[in-house]
């Protein structure tokens, strides 16, 4: 009896297609697969020709290919393919610069099983022919073989294979805060996989900061996941809707229908979701994102309010350990989902009243500071509330300089911040300074001034 051909027919041809694209997306599953794939699996000629590309590549010059050389080779005459391929091949790869593959994992998973087991069903057929010259280390060493083959082999950037990969211009998808000063500051603003933190102490703000933070990002059209682990997850939106429409807090019931006109027109999505305090851990977090991408739902900007109120993955003996955890699990989350993550710290008593706060008033664990990527303060006196100012403090800036002070314009009633420009009375404020020394001694010579002008 014949026997059946195996291939990929009974995954489908969304499968396949995914499938291929991962293999010239993800260098170290390629590396993975090629041990196994037989290119005849692919039910269609286009995938099988995409797929004896990349490997045809990789064997020749020992290099992973790149989007480039696929178009070049794509677009040309390729040698026993048809027209019709051909042409399905360029309208495929078409595709393939458009989308992502959703389910990747899934699909490279039962693409790694189908073609393990048929490399083993392979080995074990000639195992049997090995059985009559009873040659039983030989049938040892072709068994042992076909189960090494595939497995994972991911050792990191290779030198060589990966020379491609260190010349590609990386975009890191900036969010933008809606400060262009400050986006100025860090290359048009909060990029993916990078964690931001913003240091307040108890009621100067930090929780509407985070709210102005996700409303720029909602307007600009993106998709953000807020989390809340202190305040109901009505009242948060309540602050988006202040903060969108200018609408204050207090007027909002007086103007619903307004409010809904207005937020009706952004493109930009929004999820607010309520976790009550010290009962999520980051892993909860990393789950959540994880149900909403099967939803269809990708985040492009996360925000948690705030990380010291998240109840750490692992216990130490030590709070100050946990919150560093935390903090380095929250950093893995913007890494793992290549999206930024805002989250916002507490400082210690010496912040309540001080004109400045440097990352010496950070609560419980310096160490948290280490992981972040854009570390910024909010400082506000008494004075400061009572006429709606504040102070900004870059005190942590991986991609520009820090240590400048901000003057803010900062309304609760409405959830309005503004980064103001620097007056010819004022035109130091918003300068670098070298360090928070400087930072405070040029705020304690501009309040004396005043004082001997008073």
């Amino acid at each position: 009896m014949e026997q059946r051909k195996e291939s990929f027919d009974r995954l489908g041809k969304s499968f396949q297609e995914k499938l291929c694209q991962l293999m010239l997306e993800d260098r170290p599953f390629c590396d993975q697969i090629e041990e196994v794939l037989n290119i005849n699996f692919f039910e269609k000629a286009y995938l099988r020709a995409f797929s004896k590309i990349i490997l045809d590549y990789r064997e020749q010059y020992k290099l992973h290919p790149t989007y480039d050389l696929l178009a070049m080779k794509v677009k040309g005459d390729i040698a026993d393919v048809d027209k019709v391929v051909q042409i399905q091949l360029r309208e495929y790869y078409a595709r393939v610069l458009s989308t992502d593959v959703s389910e990747a994992e899934w699909v490279k998973e039962k693409a790694l099983d189908f073609c393990r087991k048929q490399v083993l069903k392979e080995a074990m057929l000639q195992s049997v022919k090995l059985l009559k010259s009873s040659s039983f280390d030989e049938i040892q060493k072709v068994i042992e073989n076909a189960l090494k083959l595939g497995t994972d082999n991911n050792f990191g950037h290779d030198y060589l294979m990966d020379f491609e990969d260190r010349f590609l211009i990386k975009s890191r998808n900036p969010v933008s805060t809606g400060w262009h000063r400050i986006d100025n500051l860090v290359k048009g603003g909060h990029g993916s996989a990078e964690l931001g933190v913003v240091i307040a102490p108890t009621g100067a703000g930090k929780s509407m900061v985070l709210v102005h933070l996700g409303a720029e990002a909602v307007k600009a059209g993106k998709t953000v996941v807020h989390y809340t682990l202190e305040l109901a997850d009505t009242v948060v939106g309540s602050r988006y809707d202040s903060c969108i429409t200018g609408v204050p807090l207090r007027d909002l019931l007086s103007n619903k229908q307004r409010i809904k006109e207005s937020v009706q027109d952004i493109e930009g999505h929004l999820i607010v979701k309520e976790y009550p305090t010290k009962s999520a851990s980051p892993r909860t977090v990393a789950n959540h994102i994880e149900k909403l991408k099967k939803r269809g739902i990708k985040p492009d900007l996360v925000i948690i309010d705030y990380a010291d109120l998240l109840r750490p993955v692992r216990h130490t003996s030590e709070k100050r350990h946990d919150l560093e955890n935390i903090y380095e699990e929250l950093r893995a989350i913007a890494q793992v989902n290549e999206c930024p993550v805002w989250t916002a710290s507490q400082t210690n008593r010496s912040g309540l009243n001080a004109e400045v706060i440097t990352m010496e008033s950070i609560s419980e664990a310096f160490n948290k500071c280490f992981v972040a990527d854009f570390i910024f303060s909010l400082s506000r006196t008494i004075q400061d509330k009572q006429a709606n100012k504040g102070r900004f403090f870059i005190a942590k800036n991986r991609n520009g300089p820090d240590g400048i002070v901000f003057p803010v314009f900062m309304d609760t009633a409405n959830v309005s911040i503004k980064v103001l420009e620097p007056t010819d009375e004022d035109d130091n404020e918003g300068s670098p300074m070298e360090t928070p020394k400087q930072a405070l001694s040029y705020l304690k010579d501009k309040y004396a001034k005043l004082n001997k002008s008073k």
